[in-house]
């Protein structure tokens, strides 16, 4: 009974209430990138395989966050990190917005087990920026991080599953979806512990111009790769 009335007295708090609607906000916003990465990397899978790609790309995002939401702190700690995360997530984005060659020689395990390979490393990657926010919200309470990385659960499924139908309508989807990859991994790049204080003293735009240019150069150079390989 004591450790029920702890419990119902830290959620009815105005404190729990505030940090459990931002972490709603950090979800959708940042849940939204996972759900990109496995969206693009089952696009030309089988509509069966594309669900088990789904759940086990979800499962993993999830999983991932979990592992990562006990030692949130300690990777703060890590210079380059961040870096070698955003440079990894750069070259993903551009091999996602690659077209897929020769399906008919691949075997169907192995296309699935190669889709949801990309997905695991890129949300590993991307579950780092989400795993801080949500801790940072969080402020200490075990309870709202727990409970931030379920409500993540459905928006990467539901966003995944939703963004692949929109893909098969409307192909353009793609390019948009590797694009914010881009920059995403710039975003990523540029906030690590070792990289943020050099540009301290630049204009508060380059933090939207070197994103910009991750997004531009994920676009150009995976057409070139595509046109380059006779895919494109």
């Amino acid at each position: 009974m004591i450790a029920q009335h702890t419990f119902m007295d830290e959620i009815l708090t105005p404190a729990f209430l505030t940090g459990f609607f931002a972490i709603i906000g950090i979800d959708i916003i940042l849940s939204g990138d996972n759900a990109v990465v496995i969206a693009l990397a089952a696009r030309s899978l089988p509509e069966q395989q594309r669900k088990r790609a789904v759940f086990w790309g979800a499962g993993a995002a999830v999983g991932l966050r979990v592992l990562l939401a006990a030692v949130a702190v300690q990777l703060l700690r890590f210079p380059y990190l961040k870096l070698a995360g955003g440079a990894l997530l750069l070259w993903i984005a551009v091999k996602l917005l690659l077209p897929e060659s020769d399906e008919a020689e691949v075997e169907p395990a192995d296309h699935l087990w190669a889709a949801i390979k990309t997905i695991v490393v890129a949300d590993f990657v991307m579950s780092l920026d989400n795993v801080m926010a949500v801790a940072a919200a969080a402020k200490g309470s075990e309870l709202l991080l727990a409970l931030g990385l379920v409500i993540s659960i459905p928006l990467v499924v539901f966003g995944a599953s939703m963004l692949m139908k929109l893909m098969d309508r409307w192909p353009l989807i793609i390019t948009f979806g590797a694009a914010l990859l881009g920059w995403v991994s710039l975003e990523m790049a540029i906030s690590d512990t070792v990289v943020a204080p050099l540009l301290h003293d630049f204009p508060a735009y380059f933090h939207y111009v070197l994103p910009a240019l991750g997004a531009i150069f994920v676009v150009v150079t995976g057409k070139w790769f595509a046109l380059r390989t006779g895919r494109g």
